[in-house]
């Protein structure tokens, strides 16, 4: 079996055979029942790929989907103008990169459709773009943004000052944010030449702030309909991974059964909504099955520096934030920002929904496995320790207590210390 490790384009995945967990069906809702959409995973849980699918499902490419679900369901795949900005390699820690991407980008489209001498605003350019679009082809056209927040979560928390067009000095994620707030405002007066459009990001801290210059979108990270959107379910692991879990099996000498609750144990767990579904990281079951390895595959790609950033600045304890109900507002729908890290540290994946009490409207918050709880611990433990062998050797002792439910000898102290 061929895993897309670090493919996220959804043509190369389907021409070249690698395994694909088919999610199309939950395409085709989105794209049927609904316009304009935000929604918001933690990083390499397949938001890119979703974003691809959708786009060659908009651009009408309908051998792509031979045999997925999709292809029962869809009966005239009309080919609508796609347009398609990722934000996920910019260094926005640089002024000048986002302004630099949108005028690219504009610069380009408008060599397709033609410029409008009258439009001078980001904004302004890119909605002239889409009604010529509209006038040219019939269609209105498909916005799809992937990793909107990234030009804000790079500089969030850092003394940056930039120099706007005005001379102005304003710090970079002010900057930043008044940028795209200009260019999404464009949807609003746009509205007529839309068809469809699809934010993606990791966290919703600057939603309020960004999207205020259009409808607010439809959010469905917490949608019970589209929990499973992006992520593996078990029944999926079961079902496309079992010749995979039985190679593991047979490497780590274990039954089927026994592989298939450890994966659970170091991979699942993540809920994205009431129903409870369980989710494993996509990221790390790929990674472990084309390895045989358990190892901590997510948190090895490498912590967030804004959320490092973001607890040494809050100085708050993790114990004292997991294990606890909170009301939605408090990390679902509250802005999150340096001075309240829960919104984004629930939003960034380190912690996920454990159980909920509907009648009050509480979530219960905890970590989602032993991958993630393993490497917060490193993560702070970093923190301390100047010395990657002495965080290590650290990390691997407590771990090990905690393991063994030994909570006395760690709370005494005896737990090597360099």
């Amino acid at each position: 079996m061929k895993y897309p490790i670090g493919i996220q384009d959804f043509a190369q995945i389907i021409q070249d055979g690698y395994v694909y967990v088919d999610k199309t069906d939950l395409v085709y809702k989105l794209a049927t029942e609904g316009k304009i959409y935000f929604l918001s995973r933690p990083r390499r849980f397949g938001k890119s790929l979703l974003i691809s699918t959708l786009k060659y499902y908009f651009q009408g490419r309908k051998d792509l989907f031979k045999g997925l679900a999709i292809d029962k369901l869809e009966k005239q795949w009309a080919e609508y103008p796609v347009f398609h900005i990722s934000f996920s390699n910019g260094n926005f820690t640089d002024g000048k990169i986002l302004r630099q991407i949108l005028e690219d980008y504009i610069a380009e489209i408008e060599t397709v459709y033609g410029k409008n001498p009258n439009a001078n605003t980001i904004g302004g350019r890119f909605a002239s773009v889409l009604k010529a679009a509209h006038k040219k082809t019939g269609r209105r056209a498909v916005v799809l943004i992937d990793e909107y927040d990234k030009p804000l979560l790079d500089v969030i928390d850092l003394d940056l000052k930039v120099t706007d067009s005005e001379g102005n000095r304003m710090r970079l994620e002010d900057y930043n944010r008044n940028l795209l707030k200009g260019f999404y405002s464009l949807f609003k007066d746009a509205d007529e030449d839309l068809q469809f459009v699809m934010l993606t990001g990791v966290t919703k801290f600057s939603q309020v702030s960004v999207f205020s210059g259009f409808n607010q979108p439809d959010d469905i990270s917490m949608n019970r309909r589209y929990e499973s959107l992006c992520g593996i379910t078990k029944e999926e692991l079961l079902t496309v991974f079992d010749s995979s879990i039985r190679e593991l099996a047979d490497d780590f000498g274990m039954s089927y059964e026994e592989t298939v609750e450890r994966l659970k144990k170091k991979y699942d767990g993540y809920h994205f909504g009431r129903k409870m579904i369980d989710i494993f990281n996509p990221f790390s079951i790929l990674n472990c099955f084309n390895t045989l390895e358990l190892r901590n595959f997510w948190f090895a790609s490498g912590t967030p520096t804004y959320l490092v950033r973001l607890l040494a600045h809050s100085n708050e304890n993790i114990n004292e934030l997991v294990g606890k109900y909170y009301d939605a507002s408090q990390f679902i729908d509250n802005k999150a920002d340096v001075e309240q890290p829960l919104p984004m540290i629930y939003q960034s994946g380190y912690l996920t929904i454990k159980d909920c009490n509907i009648e009050d409207n509480t979530y219960l918050l905890d970590f989602p496995n032993e991958e993630v709880r393993n490497g917060f611990i490193d993560t702070v433990a970093s923190r301390y320790f100047a010395n990657i062998t002495q965080n290590t050797s650290w990390v691997l002792d407590v771990t090990d207590c905690l393991r063994k439910g030994d909570t006395a000898k760690f709370e005494e102290g005896q737990v090597h210390r360099p």
